[in-house]
């Protein structure tokens, strides 16, 4: 193999099984770095806006006074009015895809209601979440994609209050335009620029100039996913770990290779710390996306190129099985981020999978379009956590009421069993209840 490292799961021991899963994830917990950030929350709630601008100038070397935190509504339109008019098109395109598969969801999941036995009916209504900030990184480049992917779906969900958290543009203290141009196609005005571990506290705590928030998502460095974390420990939830970016591809040898070596690199290249894995079959196309990998990959920026090798060698790479039945239960207990299956049958493989954060089926569906502007979400859960949650969608801004309402016989059949289980449990009060009624 000439760059990626292939393994055939049925030789590996447990510890090298172990490793693969684990991926990067236990790297973003490291205690020093999380008495870090609980230091930055202490400072944020002790001094508030001020606490906020010295992290910023230290450690995004970017000199915001405390009354330029929050970006001034004249610049959020001036830097729309400035954007390349190409880049705003492609902006509003992605803008429309993920309105478009978020008022979907939502029409699918409206308020119900049922007779579930005679007398007793139940259902469910859904209102949006009071605020929620969104954070949007910048120390890599600029990512208005990311704002799409959070803004669109808070904004259909009906969010009254949100505010953006981006850290300055390296080295300077502006926004990045294309993100202030962002929020203001989605009607966005309270953006916060801030170092991200200090402006997520900021959110988290409430300042003199910056207001609390109900809910903060939105991927980032681990300083950001821990300050995420510790929000919970203070009342603010998230959605999930957005840790380390990760992709996997199930192939059989009816995939083009060198399609699955570009789809492969598209998510490598992020960060050393990435994952980027082929599962399949077919030692044969294993070897030829590995050729293809290797000569794409030179084409590559240096820091991007040095990324995606050690995307697909570190942590990634080619993974042999005897069946692609064997590689899907692979993949479900793995639960990646991304999923592209390149299979004869992609449902059937989906009708088998158990997890992932996002699955795009046939080759035709690549993760470079699915992170941007297909529509469906492309701000994942990562370190196995597609186990239990989701993307961000306009569901991850909802709250839902459950509603009852009994008539005086449907309560009457279920007072025995109330009172049972009350006097059983020691609640007298819960018993007097149905006895006051008359039904015990």
């Amino acid at each position: 193999m000439k760059l990626l490292s292939l393994r055939v799961w049925s030789e590996l021991d447990a510890a090298e099984r172990a490793r693969i899963h684990a991926r990067s994830t236990h790297t973003i917990f490291e205690p020093g770095l999380v008495a870090a950030i609980e230091r930055i929350y202490a400072d944020v709630a002790a001094r508030g806006d001020a606490a906020v601008a010295d992290a910023t100038r230290t450690f995004d070397k970017a000199d915001v006074s405390p009354d330029e935190l929050l970006v001034q509504p004249a610049a959020i339109a001036a830097a729309h009015a400035s954007l390349d008019p190409a880049l705003l098109d492609a902006i509003r395109v992605a803008i429309r895809q993920v309105r478009a598969f978020n008022e979907a969801q939502l029409a699918a999941m409206p308020a119900w209601r049922r007779e579930i036995a005679p007398g007793i009916v139940v259902g469910e209504v859904h209102r949006p979440i009071p605020s929620a900030g969104l954070f949007v990184p910048c120390g890599k480049g600029s990512f208005p994609s990311v704002l799409v992917m959070i803004g669109v779906p808070a904004v259909v969900a009906g969010v009254p209050e949100i505010t953006v958290i981006v850290p300055p543009m390296p080295g300077t203290a502006e926004v990045d335009p294309a993100v202030l141009a962002t929020a203001h196609e989605l009607g966005i005005t309270r953006v916060l620029r801030a170092n991200g571990p200090a402006g997520v506290a900021a959110v988290v705590t409430g300042t003199e100039r910056i207001a609390k928030v109900s809910k903060v998502v939105g991927p980032g460095s681990p300083a950001v996913t821990i300050a995420q974390v510790l929000g919970q420990t203070r009342g603010v939830a998230t959605n999930m770990l957005c840790g380390p970016s990760e992709s996997l591809i199930i192939a059989d040898d009816s995939a083009d290779p060198v399609r699955l070596a570009a789809d492969l690199l598209n998510e490598a290249e992020h960060g050393p710390d990435s994952a980027a894995i082929l599962v399949t079959d077919s030692r044969a196309l294993a070897e030829a996306v590995d050729a293809e990998a290797a000569k794409q990959i030179a084409d590559l920026p240096e820091q991007r190129a040095a990324y995606a090798r050690s995307s697909v060698t570190v942590l990634g790479g080619a993974i042999l099985f005897d069946t692609i039945g064997d590689a899907v239960d692979f993949t479900g207990e793995y639960a990646p981020e991304h999923l592209q299956i390149a299979t004869r049958d992609p449902e059937r493989d989906l009708a088998r999978l158990r997890y992932a954060g996002e699955v795009l089926l046939g080759q035709h569906s690549p993760v470079s379009a699915a992170n941007f502007c297909i529509g469906v979400p492309a701000t994942l859960p990562t370190g196995g956590f597609a186990k239990v949650n989701g993307g961000v969608t306009s569901r991850t801004f909802l709250t839902t009421l459950s509603v009852a309402d009994l008539t005086a016989d449907g309560l009457a059949s279920l007072a025995p069993a109330t009172v049972a289980l009350a006097d059983h449990e020691g609640f007298p009060a819960h018993a007097n209840a149905m006895r006051i009624r008359g039904l015990a």
